[in-house]
């Protein structure tokens, strides 16, 4: 029996959190009662107790806690929380208390799992795998790490039989996952205040594709080492599964895809940037060899809407362009505004860029550097520090990074003065990028842009 199930009520502990929040949203469909403290209300906090799911902001017993039974009640916490009375509380009186990663693995065990794994681009396979599952009317419920725009949420159910995980390498979490089928989309160094050296994540990346089983289930971009047998996909190179022939007609991207025994002419597909027809390769990849005919997989691929703040563009009637994008590493950096010269190559690029951990910025300084000098006008803003005090970094801020670039027009500002900054420059392009807090210029921006 699963052990999951004997549990009633099941508390979140920093709910807001994309990860937290699939899970919140798992158990309430799968009609257990779900409750759940985190510090901000936002967008996605607001969307969950919309759905039912009794969400505090303060960091209190409520009655509501203090009459939760520990046999029948399961507490799901993220490494992100530190130390809080909530969490005292359940600690103190013997409760139940896991790890985000833990449970999902439970409930992985249980399932037929599709894990995407990768330290850029396994937002986007994920969520376009479990579109495809939807496509192919398949038994699945997905985890997702973004907003997928064809489920509106970051989470899906649509039966019990498949789990479609992101897997997460942050905290060595993915190592709790019982995958069947995995992708690895890249293992570029990150979270080194996790791992310590590029070293270290990649014999992570290896410890995850170990837990796969060993019959042809385990696909693994050209070029990857992962020191076992594993089928490999690419883009205009050959591999056991690649694309090439891209080719961008208006507003659409056309590829064609090789298997060893066949090629499928002429994919069709709204998101832009060749790192995302990798994305869509591995998982074209994955669901045919799960049986999916080229046909559904085709219509799948075409009406796929992308997800929330991965390259979401918009184009306006006065032919300015506003992009929005998620990207926080220089690899992602580079994708983003690499697609955006090859697509607007005498178009003027300006990028808003915030920084997202003191520790990535020491990290990768010289990388953000040569990623930035590729626009053509930047503002800079303050390090979103996220769990991380600014205490332990001393030296580390945004001007100190902005030292490193060598771009003439650039400048450093905060969140609060970014988007009066936005109004008063002259761009074609706009790009707005980091993994912050500043998605709360999307708005006013696609506003303002609306009526200029």
């Amino acid at each position: 029996m699963n052990p999951l199930s004997t549990y009633q009520n099941f508390y979140f502990v920093g709910i807001g959190g994309i990860g937290m929040s699939a899970l919140a949203r798992y158990f309430k469909a799968s009609g257990k009662n779900v409750l759940g403290y985190d510090k901000t209300v936002t967008k996605l906090t607001s969307a969950l107790i919309s759905e039912g799911i009794d969400i505090v902001f303060e960091d209190s017993l409520s009655e509501k806690i203090q009459n939760l039974s520990k046999q029948n009640t399961l507490v799901i916490f993220t490494p992100a929380i530190k130390k809080l009375d909530i969490l005292n509380h359940f600690n103190d009186n013997g409760f139940t208390v896991l790890k985000r990663a833990k449970v999902l693995g439970m409930i992985t065990e249980n399932t037929d799992c599709i894990a995407i794994a990768g330290t850029h681009g396994k937002t986007t396979t994920s969520s376009l795998v479990a579109h495809l599952c939807k496509e192919a009317n398949l038994s699945f419920s997905a985890f997702l790490g973004g907003i997928a725009e064809n489920f509106k949420s970051n989470f899906h159910f649509n039966g019990s039989d498949i789990s479609v995980v992101e897997a997460d390498e942050y905290d060595r979490s993915f190592l709790n996952l019982s995958p069947d089928w995995a992708a690895i989309t890249s293992t570029d160094a990150d979270h080194l205040d996790i791992y310590g050296d590029k070293a270290t994540i990649e014999q992570g990346f290896r410890d995850f594709a170990d837990l796969v089983p060993a019959n042809n289930q385990l696909f693994v971009r050209k070029g990857i080492s992962i020191g076992r047998d594993a089928k490999t996909y690419a883009v205009n190179e050959e591999a056991d599964y690649y694309s090439d022939n891209i080719r961008e007609i208006g507003d659409k991207i056309y590829f064609d895809f090789h298997t060893s025994k066949e090629e499928v002419d002429d994919f069709v597909w709204e998101i832009p940037g060749i790192h995302n027809v990798e994305n869509a390769t591995v998982a074209i990849a994955i669901l045919n060899n799960l049986g999916v005919d080229f046909e559904t997989l085709k219509r799948g691929i075409a009406n796929f809407k992308g997800i929330k703040r991965r390259y979401t563009k918009h184009s306006f009637e006065n032919g300015k362009i506003y992009i929005d994008d998620y990207a926080h590493h220089p690899t992602e950096l580079n994708a983003v505004i690499g697609s955006i010269k090859t697509f607007y190559p005498q178009q003027k690029l300006l990028v808003v860029f915030q920084p997202h951990l003191f520790s990535r910025t020491r990290d990768f300084a010289d990388g953000f550097a040569e990623s930035l000098d590729k626009a053509d006008e930047l503002i800079l803003l303050d390090i979103y520090p996220a769990r991380e005090l600014q205490d332990n970094f001393e030296g580390v801020t945004s001007q100190w990074l902005s030292e490193k670039i060598k771009l003439e027009k650039k400048e450093v500002s905060t969140l609060g003065d970014a988007f009066n900054k936005i109004k008063e420059k002259d761009f074609d392009v706009l790009l707005t990028v980091g993994a912050g807090n500043i998605d709360t210029l999307y708005d006013p921006v696609v506003e303002w842009l609306s009526k200029k």
